[in-house]
């Protein structure tokens, strides 16, 4: 890759640059040193910081030096928000969602071989540095006209909450890594998202007025869906990257319910599939929308990214067998967990085993109103147990029918499905 920069703009990953030529000029003398920081403010990174980790994968993969930084100390105070105060973790939460973050973010780098990322913490060099000590030699570097003047300052200090001083102070803590990180390793450039720019160009300044040298600033525009409205919400909050938080499966369909609007965008944002596969799948989506290859490559290459081939293999095959569509698995080959995960979102119904007839399940999940309206399910070839079509509207429900987890599912037509729970599953 000759020059990284033009393929992330085409990939819509550059927002703003604090000098777009001189940046230019490095990386064409490179390699360039550079890092990212992702606070431990959560238990999971999320749909947010996945753009960050690709855009610094990106880069490594160009021959430039990649540093992650999780924020073992910043992660105590947080990032200010647009409004309203952070609520201070205690520092056992923080020092275990910090082991786990840097969990998370070693999947995306490569930390051997030639070229081998750097994994840091800065509580390393912030635990020992008194109140004295970091007025002294880094806080007097700093002006309050300049940090007042920040978006998310000057929005605070305008409502009627206001900002506390430890929240105000993170800037001074940011702009502390990087110079501590220009220092040790001589990065010189730092990425976020382009919300953070007034924390990120603090670095910036410090380094100029320490050192008097000059290094630089990348930022990554905001995701949004096509309309316009914010992307990466569910139901059930953030796009989670762990597993505990959200399942591969939930993972997978997010990401294959794309609108068609966004999935190209997407694609070029999330994966790192080739211009000429993006651009066919581009043309697929323009051609044959209904097909939606574009969404099941992007579900596969961000499934893939996250939690590993053999996970996204595992989804896309529960995925199939629930509606029996052929993928080799069948509905008795998934586990407890898998099966929970994929029905998850589905109606739901109580079956008696040895009592309850098709006719009675239908009913009980809702995909029939009446026992009329379920008898002519069964008798038009309508109506399946586990997939398999049920002629007989006096078929029984019965132990074999059990999946994992002491289910059955029931389908009516080739899209409507509902869970039959028995007992206390």
């Amino acid at each position: 890759m000759t020059d990284i920069l033009e393929e992330l703009r085409w990939r819509g990953l550059i927002a703003q640059s604090t000098d777009a030529e001189a940046l230019a000029e490095a990386f064409a003398a490179g390699p360039v040193t550079y890092y990212c920081g992702f606070d431990p403010t959560a238990a999971s990174l999320h749909h947010g910081h996945l753009v960050q980790l690709v855009l610094l994968r990106h880069l490594q993969r160009a021959g430039h030096r990649a540093i992650a930084l999780v924020g073992g100390a910043t992660g105590m105070i947080g990032d200010p928000r647009q409004s309203g105060e952070r609520v201070l973790n205690d520092k056992e939460t923080v020092e275990r969602w910090t082991t786990g973050l840097r969990e998370q973010i070693s999947t995306f780098l490569d930390f051997e071989g030639d070229n081998p990322a750097l994994l840091v913490n800065n509580l390393d060099w912030t635990a020992q540095l008194g109140a004295i000590d970091f007025l002294r030699e880094i806080g007097k570097h700093f002006r309050l006209g300049t940090m007042l003047a920040k978006d998310t300052v000057a929005r605070r200090l305008a409502s009627d909450e206001g900002i506390s001083f430890t929240e105000f102070s993170y800037q001074i803590l940011q702009g502390m890594d990087y110079l501590e990180l220009f220092r040790r390793y001589g990065c010189t450039l730092q990425t976020g998202g382009n919300d953070q720019w007034g924390n990120l160009v603090s670095g910036v300044d410090l380094i100029r007025r320490v050192e008097g040298a000059g290094v630089h600033v990348l930022t990554t525009p905001l995701i949004t869906k096509a309309d316009g409205t914010k992307f990466g919400k569910t139901e059930g909050g953030a796009v989670w990257l762990s597993p505990e938080l959200m399942s591969p499966y939930a993972f997978y369909q997010f990401w294959i319910n794309t609108d068609d609007a966004d999935v190209v965008g997407y694609l070029k944002v999330f994966t790192f599939l080739e211009r000429a596969e993006i651009e066919e799948l581009a043309a697929q989506v323009a051609e044959r929308p209904a097909a939606r290859e574009a969404q099941r490559a992007l579900a596969r290459a961000v499934t893939t990214l996250v939690h590993g081939a053999n996970a996204c293999e595992r989804v896309e095959a529960a995925s199939q067998a629930l509606f029996g569509r052929g993928s080799g698995l069948d509905l008795a080959d998934l586990d407890a967990g898998t099966l929970a995960d994929a029905v998850a979102e589905v109606p739901r119904g109580v079956g008696e085993v040895g009592a309850d007839t098709i006719l009675d399940l239908l009913q009980s999940t809702g995909l029939c109103r009446s026992r009329n309206e379920a008898r002519r399910a069964v008798s038009d070839g309508g109506a399946y147990l586990n997939n398999v079509k049920v002629t007989d509207p006096d078929r029984v429900l019965t132990d074999a029918d059990l999946l994992a987890g002491g289910v059955a599912l029931v389908r009516r037509g080739r899209r409507s499905l509902a869970v039959v729970t028995t007992g206390g599953a």
